[in-house]
């Protein structure tokens, strides 16, 4: 969350931050509700402190043995005022923490100012078109005629979807799983980590799921744990309520995990074969920084990131996103996009996003500067290093063979024992 004293001190740059988002906030009733908080917790403190006074007077008037029972029946009084003003205090403090959790993280200044989507700016490309001198199929019918995946017996099972993934497919999912998680852990230096699925909800307010997107969480109502949209929700809770030491920073996580999002409101938008899905696999890399450094692991991360895209010979841009694209917790976001020569479509499998204080303090997630020993909050990090469903689409399209067999990189082909689906 952004910190109060900045609301306070630069309310136009936030109200701005916010526009530039297409977020709506009524920054007026937070602040009038601070304004009140702030008040009463004055006037609390002020009846504390005079029944302090008074009860210490009361004891030195004891001590001469002359009688007290008039300053002890006022006291009585004062102790049931207190009594209401904490409770009071109390209401008022959950009601401004609420508003706070609303409020998005602002955007980076260098963050391009834009209305949507078509505002994003393309970074830079990699790789070339693929030629080919026939028709490319789709990952449909390609996953048909290899019987890699069946979406109506997975629908059957659980619903749309839910892809059900079978012999090779299964098997070409999980080399890439292993295959990303290797290489990051081997070439970058992450350090590897299997998370649980389903997390807590203090987990789901540190990340920015909660409150404002809870609608679109898978949620056990029994036990109140939600199903995880992203292996970034459990990650980035490991250090939650903990303070780091500077010299064990940067800390990077990798880790696979599925994923589980109802996608509401994506109605409308391409939703057959595994373009967009209720439940997918991801590797999802994690970063703890100094507020000095992360911009730099931004750009770190995202190559790292499109390392993965390089290794498989796929061609793929880097675009920026603009203010009204950026997600509810980012302060800048690089969107790592595929080509898919079958779908004829750029394909995002990765967001690289700087979240910088905003998830840390909402997780009170903390570190000791080695220089002055003072505590201040973590830089949190994070981007898919990438997502299986859309990567396994542009694989396929992009080494198909006219006679419907697919090549496998050669950096897959350990992972699988084979050299081609067929």
């Amino acid at each position: 969350m952004i910190h109060l004293s900045f609301i306070r001190e630069q309310p136009d740059k936030v109200r701005k931050g916010a526009k530039n988002k297409g977020e709506v906030i009524d920054l007026d009733s937070l602040l009038n509700l601070d304004n009140e908080h702030r008040s009463l917790l004055n006037s609390l403190n002020e009846l504390r402190a005079e029944r302090n006074r008074v009860s210490e007077e009361i004891g030195k008037t004891k001590g001469t043995g002359k009688d007290a029972l008039d300053s002890i029946q006022a006291m009585k009084k004062v102790s049931q005022q207190i009594k209401e003003l904490e409770e009071k205090v109390g209401v008022l403090a959950e009601q401004l923490n609420s508003k706070l959790l609303r409020i998005p993280n602002l955007p980076h200044d260098s963050v391009p100012i834009g209305k949507n989507v078509e505002d994003n700016v393309v970074i830079r490309e990699w790789g070339d078109e693929h030629q080919f001198d026939f028709t490319p199929k789709s990952h449909l019918e390609l996953g048909a005629s290899l019987n890699l995946f069946d979406f109506e017996r997975g629908a059957k099972i659980s619903g749309s979807g839910f892809p059900l993934y079978i012999g090779k497919g299964a098997k070409l999912e999980r080399a890439l799983i292993n295959f990303m998680v290797d290489m990051h852990v081997d070439q970058y230096g992450y350090t590897e980590v299997f998370p649980p699925f389903l997390v807590r909800r203090e987990a789901m307010v540190t990340t920015g799921q909660l409150p404002k997107f809870e609608e679109d969480m898978y949620h056990t109502e029994v036990d109140d744990l939600f199903l995880i949209p992203t292996a970034e929700v459990p990650v980035t809770g490991i250090h939650g309520n903990e303070i780091l030491e500077e010299e064990d920073l940067p800390i990077k996580y990798v880790a696979y995990s599925a994923c589980f999002r109802r996608e509401a409101g994506s109605y409308g938008k391409d939703t057959h074969g595994l373009l967009r899905l209720h439940q997918f696999n991801k590797v999802e890399l994690v970063k703890y920084v100094t507020p000095g450094s992360s911009y730099d692991e931004l750009e770190s991360l995202t190559a790292q990131a499109e390392s993965v895209l390089q290794a498989l010979g796929l061609r793929y841009r880097v675009v920026e996103l603009c203010t009204a694209d950026l997600s509810f917790a980012s302060a800048k976001c690089f969107d790592l996009e595929v080509w898919a020569p079958g779908e004829k479509k750029w394909l995002e499998v990765s967001s690289c996003s700087n979240f910088e204080g905003f998830q840390a303090r909402r997780g009170n997630i903390r570190y000791r500067r080695e220089d002055n020993r003072k505590v201040e909050c973590v830089h949190t990090l994070n981007g898919s290093g990438v997502a299986t469903p859309r990567l396994l689409v542009a694989l396929l399209e992009t080494y198909q063979r006219e006679d419907g067999r697919v090549e496998i990189p050669e950096v897959l082909q350990p992972h699988l024992g084979i050299k081609e689906l067929a």
